[in-house]
C-alpha cells in the first residue's frame, strides 16, 4: 500500500484510486521563458510519482498542461500583462512563434532529465476556450460570478469552505492582504475568470465570449483542462508549493462548485529549490536553466540525481559543487553498473525489491531509496548478477539511464583537431571562439567536458 502526503489532509494517507488507473494532473509551464532547475523540480518529483504508481501495477493517464495564454504577471493580484504577451514584445516575435519555441524547449529539457512522457497529454490553455466559458457559464448560472468594468469575478464569498486547502480563513483577511486593492471587487479573495481586453489595446490572443472579447484567467484553464481530460473527479494533482495558496485554492473552488463533487482525492505539492538564500524564480532573475548547466559540461541526469537525493517536501539549496558531486556519484554508479556488464542478470531478489519499494511507497522517500541501492552495490554477499537485476528494476523507477548503451563511434582526426583549436582558444582566454568551436563538435554528435585533466570528449 502507497501512502501519500495529502496537502488537503496535512498529513499521510493510504492511497486508493478509484479504478486500476490512476489519474493524474500537473500544472506546467507558463511558455514565455525558459522553465528553469526550479520548475524542472515539478516534473522530476511527478515522474518519480508516476513511475512508484506503475512499478505497483497501476496504469497512470497522466496530463501537464501548457499554460500559453491568461497567466499575468501580477497573478497574486489579477493584475498585470500577460506574460505570454510580455515575452514576445521581449523577443520581438509573435505570441504562437513564443509559445511554440518555449514549448519545445520545455518538452527537450523532460526528455533531458528522463520524465516520462509516453501517452502524456499535453493540453494547451488557447486549444480548450470553449471548455472553459462552458464552465464560467455554469458558475454563473449558479449566481457565484459578476462582472466589473475589466472582466468576471468570482464571489468567493459564497464558498463556505474556501481556502480549505491552506486553512485560509476568508473573516481574517483585509482588503490588500492578498491582491491589490480594487475598487469594484467585492472580496479580496476574488479571482478573475475573464478578462475583458482593454479597449486602447490590440491583444495577439483575444477571443469573443457571452461577456465580450478577452481571454480567459489563469485559474479556469486548469478547472477546465483536467476536467475534460481527467473526468470531474480524479486522484493527484500536484505542483509546487507556491500554487498552494492562490491557483490550487481558487481552481478547488471553482472546480467543486461546478460539480458539487470533491475534485480532487490527493494534492500532493513539492518544495522550492532556492539559490543563494531564496527561491530560484525566474521572476527574481535568479534562475539557471539546464542549458546553463550543459554549458558548464554537467550531463543533466545529474540534476535529478541531485534532485532524488532530498525528499521532495524539503527545501533544496542549489550549488555548482553539490550538482557536481551528483555527477560523480552517478558516474560511479554507472561504473559499478558497467562492472556487472558480463554477468547474466538474474531473477531479482523478492526481499530486496520489496524493501526499496517500501522506502517509495513512504511517500516517495528517494533518499532512502538512493541510500538503499547503494547499500546493495557494497554488499560483498549477494553475487553480481542479482546485483545487475536489482539495479535495473530500481532504476525503472529512478531513471538514471543505467543501462543505457553508449555509443560506440571513434573520435575523428577532424574532432580531435577542434578539441585542440577550442582548448588553444580557452588558454588565451577567447571565450567566445571556444563556445563557438564547443557548438560545432557537439553539432558532430560529441560533448566536451573540461576536467583538472583535460578535455573529455563523449557522444551525444
Amino acid at each position: 500500500m502507497i501512502k501519500l502526503y495529502n496537502t488537503l489532509s496535512r498529513k499521510k494517507e493510504n492511497f486508493k484510486p478509484e479504478a486500476d488507473t490512476v489519474k493524474m494532473y500537473h500544472c506546467g509551464p507558463t511558455v514565455y521563458d525558459y522553465v528553469h532547475i526550479g520548475n524542472l523540480r515539478s516534473y522530476v518529483f511527478a515522474d518519480i510519482l508516476r513511475k512508484t504508481l506503475e512499478f505497483d501495477g497501476y496504469k497512470t493517464k497522466q496530463v501537464i498542461n501548457i499554460t500559453d495564454v491568461g497567466h499575468l504577471t501580477r497573478d497574486l493580484e489579477d493584475e498585470g500583462e500577460d506574460k505570454i504577451e510580455k515575452g514576445a514584445k521581449r523577443e520581438g516575435k509573435s505570441a504562437n512563434e513564443i509559445i511554440g519555441f518555449f514549448t519545445k524547449s520545455f518538452l527537450d529539457d523532460l526528455k533531458k532529465v528522463n520524465v516520462k512522457t509516453e501517452k502524456t497529454l499535453f493540453p494547451k490553455a488557447s486549444e480548450n476556450i470553449k471548455e472553459q466559458i462552458a464552465l464560467i457559464k455554469v458558475l454563473e448560472k449558479k449566481g457565484l460570478t459578476y462582472q466589473t468594468s475589466d472582466g468576471v469575478y468570482f464571489d468567493t464569498s459564497k464558498i463556505k469552505d474556501y481556502g480549505k486547502l491552506v486553512g485560509l480563513k476568508k473573516q481574517n483577511l483585509k482588503e490588500g492582504a492578498r491582491v491589490k486593492k480594487n475598487v469594484e471587487k467585492r472580496n479580496p479573495t476574488d479571482f478573475v475568470l475573464w478578462r475583458l481586453s482593454p479597449k486602447n489595446e490590440k491583444r495577439q490572443q483575444e477571443w469573443d465570449s457571452p461577456w465580450g472579447i478577452g481571454f480567459p484567467g489563469w485559474h479556469i484553464e486548469c478547472s477546465a483542462m483536467s476536467m475534460k481530460y481527467l473526468g470531474k473527479v480524479f486522484d493527484i494533482h500536484t505542483g509546487g508549493i507556491d500554487h498552494i495558496p492562490v491557483h490550487h485554492t481558487n481552481e478547488i473552488a471553482q472546480s467543486e462548485a461546478v460539480t458539487g463533487k470533491p475534485f480532487v482525492k490527493v494534492w500532493m505539492h513539492n518544495a522550492f529549490v532556492n539559490i543563494s538564500g531564496g527561491k530560484m524564480a525566474k521572476s527574481l532573475g535568479n534562475f539557471l536553466r539546464l542549458k546553463d548547466l550543459e554549458e558548464k559540461g554537467l550531463d543533466p541526469l545529474a540534476l535529478r540525481y541531485w534532485l532524488l537525493g532530498a525528499h521532495y517536501r524539503s527545501p533544496i539549496s542549489f550549488s555548482l559543487k553539490a550538482l557536481e558531486n551528483s555527477e560523480h556519484a552517478l558516474k560511479k554508479l554507472r561504473d559499478h553498473f558497467q562492472a556487472l556488464s558480463d554477468d547474466k542478470v538474474e531473477k531479482p531478489n523478492k526481499k530486496y525489491l520489496e524493501k526499496f519499494q517500501k522506502y517509495l511507497n513512504d511517500d516517495l522517500d528517494t533518499p532512502k531509496a538512493l541510500a538503499f541501492l547503494w547499500q546493495i552495490i557494497k554488499d560483498k554477499k549477494i553475487k553480481n548478477g542479482q546485483k545487475k537485476a536489482l539495479l535495473l528494476e530500481f532504476d525503472k523507477v529512478l531513471g538514471l539511464k543505467l543501462s543505457k548503451e553508449e555509443k560506440k563511434s571513434e573520435v575523428s582526426a577532424e574532432i580531435k583537431k577542434l578539441v585542440e583549436e577550442r582548448e588553444e582558444a580557452r588558454k588565451n582566454k577567447n571565450w567566445s571562439e571556444a563556445d563557438r568551436l564547443r557548438e560545432i563538435i557537439k553539432n558532430k554528435g560529441f560533448e566536451i567536458k573540461d576536467t583538472d585533466k583535460g578535455p573529455e570528449i563523449t557522444n551525444l
